[in-house]
């Protein structure tokens, strides 16, 4: 505009309006927003009840097999796990003596088998069902095998036991 003077613009942008907060204003401000987001988190978790820590309802039951190989040297093993998908665990060159326990989903047949190298030898599998022997078969000889498989309490002795 004419006849505008420097000190007629310094008025202009001095006059009163929207008032930006002060640094110290804005720091208090994003502490009191990070003290109530941390509250608020603080509260959920105690106030949480829980229900995120049930298991699923589709889970699918299953019962602990124990394999064990015995004998000296080394063996494949190919075992069944928890694995609704049925196919099997495979462990090359195992060295014996062996042994693993396994959830096996019910509806699946526990199965260990072992296969002896082009060096021979014996070894034993046994299967065990919640602690209960099952079956045992030996491997002789060169590339020799042997397969142990029983089977699984009904699902009703499952949720029991």
């Amino acid at each position: 505009m004419p006849g505008k003077t420097e000190e007629t613009e310094a008025e202009e942008t001095d006059a009163p309006g929207p008032r930006k907060p002060s640094g110290d204003r804005a720091g208090l401000l994003a502490g009191g927003v990070v003290l109530a987001v941390c509250g608020g988190l603080a509260l959920y978790g105690v106030l949480d009840s829980g229900k995120g820590d049930e298991k699923p309802a589709d889970r699918t039951p299953t019962a602990a097999v124990t394999y064990e190989v015995t004998g000296k040297g080394t063996a494949d093993i190919t075992y069944q796990a928890r694995n609704t998908s049925g196919e099997a665990v495979v462990v090359k060159g195992a060295t014996l003596p062996w042994r693993k326990t396994v959830d096996v989903p019910l509806g699946q047949e526990p199965t260990v088998s072992i296969v002896l190298g082009e060096k021979g030898g014996q070894a034993r599998c046994a299967l065990a069902v919640r602690g209960k022997h099952a079956q045992s078969a030996t491997a002789v000889g060169k590339f020799g095998r042997a397969t142990c498989a029983g089977a699984l309490p009904g699902e009703a002795d499952a949720i029991q036991g």
